[in-house]
């Protein structure tokens, strides 16, 4: 992958985030610390995991060369108590994850990136599993 791949796919994720963004919008409030199924996170355990972990975390790390977790979901998570809380959080991760992106070229995408899972990874295929685990957890919003 090369930058002008990377804008076009980014521009892609953009449009997918604006989708999830919607469909938190339609969370009822009440139900933004609830598992909705047993054994899955809450809804607000995935805005935290989703936003943070997966979009903001993996993007930063592309472009500085090391994934880092930068939020607990076990703090942050109860703290979104309300919609507005938790789409203040999920557009401030984009907001984030859009900078860091804006400053990866080619260099970053080819370079190896360390991952707190003991693995390293491409610059392009961090990106590859960040886009693939972003669908993944919007898909289970819609649970």
């Amino acid at each position: 992958m090369d930058k002008q791949t990377l804008e076009r796919r980014w521009d892609v994720l953009r449009q997918h985030y604006g989708i999830y963004v919607r469909v938190l919008e339609a969370i009822p409030e009440n139900r933004l610390q609830e598992a909705i199924v047993p054994g899955m996170r809450s809804v607000a355990a995935l805005v935290t995991h989703t936003s943070g972990g997966v979009v903001r975390d993996i993007a930063k790390g592309i472009a500085s060369g090391a994934i880092e977790h930068g939020d607990k979901e076990a703090e942050v998570a109860p703290a979104l108590s309300s919609t507005k809380k938790a789409l203040d959080y999920a557009r401030e991760c984009w907001q984030a994850a859009d900078a860091a992106i804006d400053s990866v070229g080619d260099e970053e995408l080819r370079a190896q990136v360390k991952t707190p899972w003991n693995m390293t990874f491409s610059g392009s295929t961090a990106f590859n599993l960040m886009s693939d685990e972003f669908l993944h957890h919007r898909g289970q919003l819609y649970v």
